[in-house]
């Protein structure tokens, strides 16, 4: 299992400086977002010269990426919104394919107009899926189109916010191109150790088979997010069940500042 992290977690916008930070810091994969290259994580376009930077950057560095950051409202009230992301979702699915990059992770969304991943309570109503889930689908015939996966992940706060929510979607798209993200520290709010190994323990063995990348992240007992090895998610147990189950791909440290970052990396390895 290859440890990475956020390239975001860095400061920059330069890529050869920011994935340079990625492998001092002890990690040998990323998940990448385009502001590391001076543009906005969801761009109108992506010049030519920008993909030939990433490309020599992590040529140059040796830095594996994993994964490219493509999250909007994918459930926002406002159609004329949701039409702009899928948009912008378009350009950072050609983006990837360019660039061999094989999954885009997603926002599956929230009514919240605020935050995408702030929760509402109209987030229950039938109508919040239903538009995700066009949205969903015109994400996946862009995907099929260039050859890249789509990573949706379980939050409590957006319209996925369960594993059994995520294998329900992946039921209904019925697409080989839609995958999960799984990040243990998302699967529940306040938990004590043993209560929040009981729901991740469930949620690996629900979605085994479709998980394409885990992140990992973690929560004290009262539901504030921590940095990983910091709180109440055992993440020796979380990596052997996703060993067990035959996972063997990447997984990414976010939430952390960059002074923490070769504490975390050390502390994945060892585990991984």
């Amino acid at each position: 299992m290859q440890v990475g992290v956020f390239a975001k977690t860095f400061p920059g916008s330069e890529p050869t400086g920011v994935l340079a930070a990625v492998r001092d810091a002890g990690f040998a994969v990323t998940q990448f977002n385009l502001a590391c290259a001076g543009m906005p994580s969801m761009p109108d376009e992506v010049p030519d010269a920008a993909i030939d930077a990433i490309s020599a950057a992590a040529k140059a560095t040796g830095i594996n990426l994993v994964a490219l950051s493509g999250t909007y409202n994918m459930a926002h009230p406002d159609s004329r919104m949701r039409q702009d992301g899928l948009r912008r979702l378009a350009v950072v699915i050609e983006t990837a394919a360019r660039l061999s990059i094989p999954l885009v992770t997603l926002c599956t969304g929230t009514r919240n107009t605020e935050d995408q991943w702030a929760y509402h309570p109209n987030n229950a109503d039938p109508s919040a899926w239903a538009d995700m889930a066009r949205a969903m689908e015109g994400a996946l015939r862009l995907a099929e189109r260039h050859g890249v996966d789509l990573g949706i992940e379980p939050e409590q706060a957006n319209i996925v916010a369960s594993a059994r929510d995520a294998i329900r979607l992946i039921a209904e798209m019925s697409s080989k191109r839609l995958r999960i993200v799984l990040d243990p520290a998302n699967l529940f709010e306040q938990a004590n150790a043993d209560e929040a190994r009981t729901t991740v323990a469930e949620a690996v063995e629900r979605t085994a088979g479709h998980v394409a990348l885990t992140h990992a992240k973690d929560r004290f007992a009262d539901g504030r997010f921590a940095t990983a090895g910091q709180g109440v998610v055992d993440f020796a147990d979380f990596i052997a069940q996703l060993k067990a189950t035959g996972f063997d791909g990447p997984m990414v440290t976010h939430g952390l500042s960059a002074e923490e970052a070769p504490g975390v990396a050390r502390f994945l390895k060892g585990l991984a």
